[in-house]
C-alpha cells in the first residue's frame, strides 16, 4: 500500500544511516543480530533430518527429500525476499523486526489479520515438529523412573465419534503445563528478534556447522593437513566466530531492549495508569466532521452550539 501511494521511507544500500540516532556501535551490534536471525534459518538442517527418518523406505527417503528440500526451500526463499524487500521499500530505515505489530500498520485490516493467520498455521506446525522430541524424552524418561505407576504408564481409550484414541493423565497435565509456560514466557519478553538471534546462535555453529563437517571428514576419511581438511576447518572457524558474534549482538539488544520500550512509550507505568484511562474516554468521544474530516473533541462541538454571550457595554 505504501509503495504504491509513493510514501516509502528513506532507504539506502549501508541501511540504517549513523548518526544521532544511531551509533557506529550500535550499528554493529544490529548487524550482529540480524546475522543471529539469518542463522536460525539453518536450524531446518536438523530438523530435514527427522522428518527423512519418520519417511516410507518406498520410494526412496534421499529421493523424496531432496525433491521435498528443493520445492520447500525455494518457495521460502522467494516469500522472505519478498517480505524483506518489499518491506524495507514500504517502511525504509524505519523498518521493525515484526512488520504487523511493529509500528502501527493496522490498514487494511483484512490484509494484517491475514498475516497474522498465516503466522499462526506456520508457527503451529513448527511447534508441533520441534516439541514432539521434548515431549518424548521427558515421558519416557518418567515411564523408566516410575514403572509402575499408573498415573505415568496407564492409558485410558475414549471415542468421539468413530474417532479412537487414548488419554494419559501424565502426558495430558505435563504437555498443558509445558505449554502454558511456553506462551505466558512468550508473552512476557519485550523482545522478539534478539530472541530469535539468540537461539540461532547457540544452534548455528554445534548442530548446523561443527558435526556436519566431522561427519563429512569421517565419512570421507579425509586426511588432516591437506588442502580439504584445511578448507573445512576454516568454514568451522569463520561460522564459530559468526555465532559469537550474533549471541554478543543478541544479548546486548536484549540488555537494551527495555530501556527503548519505556522510551518509545510501549511500557505503561502502574501510576499513569489513570492518565491512560482518561485518554481513552476522550478519544471514545471524538467525532469527525462529515465535510471536513478532522477529529474533533465533544467539548468542543457542545462549545459551540452554545449562543455567545455578548459582553459589550
Amino acid at each position: 500500500m505504501k509503495l504504491d501511494a509513493r510514501q516509502g521511507g528513506r532507504t539506502s544500500i549501508t541501511g540504517v544511516e549513523v548518526g544521532v540516532a544511531v551509533s557506529q556501535a550500535e550499528k554493529i551490534w544490529r548487524v550482529c543480530t540480524a546475522l543471529g536471525n539469518i542463522a536460525l534459518a539453518c536450524s531446518y538442517a536438523q530438523i530435514s533430518i527427522d522428518i527423512q527418518d519418520t519417511l516410507k523406505s518406498s520410494p526412496p527417503e534421499n529421493k523424496v527429500m531432496k525433491k521435498a528440500n528443493m520445492i520447500g526451500i525455494s518457495t521460502m526463499t522467494i516469500f522472505f525476499l519478498m517480505c524483506g524487500c518489499l518491506g524495507y521499500a514500504a517502511f525504509g530505515n524505519d523498518t521493525r523486526g515484526n512488520m504487523l505489530t511493529g509500528f502501527g500498520f493496522y490498514e487494511p485490516f483484512w490484509l494484517v489479520d491475514l498475516g497474522n493467520v498465516m503466522i499462526v498455521v506456520h508457527l503451529v506446525g513448527a511447534y508441533q515438529v520441534l516439541a514432539q522430541p521434548v515431549f518424548r524424552v521427558v515421558e519416557l524418561w518418567a515411564s523408566m523412573r516410575w514403572p509402575k505407576s499408573e498415573f505415568v504408564n496407564v492409558e485410558y481409550p475414549m471415542n468421539i465419534g468413530k474417532i479412537k484414541f487414548s488419554i494419559n493423565s501424565f502426558r495430558l497435565i505435563w504437555r498443558t503445563i509445558f505449554v502454558v509456560m511456553v506462551t505466558v514466557l512468550a508473552m512476557a519478553m519485550p523482545f522478539f528478534n534478539e530472541m530469535l538471534a539468540l537461539l540461532g546462535a547457540i544452534g548455528f555453529w554445534p548442530l548446523g556447522v561443527y558435526f556436519p563437517v566431522e561427519m563429512y571428514i569421517a565419512q570421507k576419511k579425509i586426511g588432516k593437513r591437506t588442502i580439504r581438511w584445511f578448507g573445512l576447518q576454516i568454514l568451522n572457524f569463520v561460522c564459530l566466530i559468526v555465532s559469537l558474534a550474533a549471541g554478543c549482538g543478541a544479548i546486548q539488544g536484549m540488555n537494551k531492549a527495555p530501556q527503548t520500550i519505556i522510551k518509545e512509550g510501549n511500557f505503561i507505568p502502574r501510576n499513569n495508569l489513570p492518565n491512560l484511562k482518561r485518554t481513552r474516554r476522550r478519544k471514545r468521544f471524538q467525532f469527525k466532521d462529515p465535510i471536513n474530516p478532522i477529529p474533533c473533541d465533544s467539548s468542543l462541538i457542545k462549545s459551540s452550539l452554545e449562543p455567545k454571550r455578548n459582553y459589550d457595554h
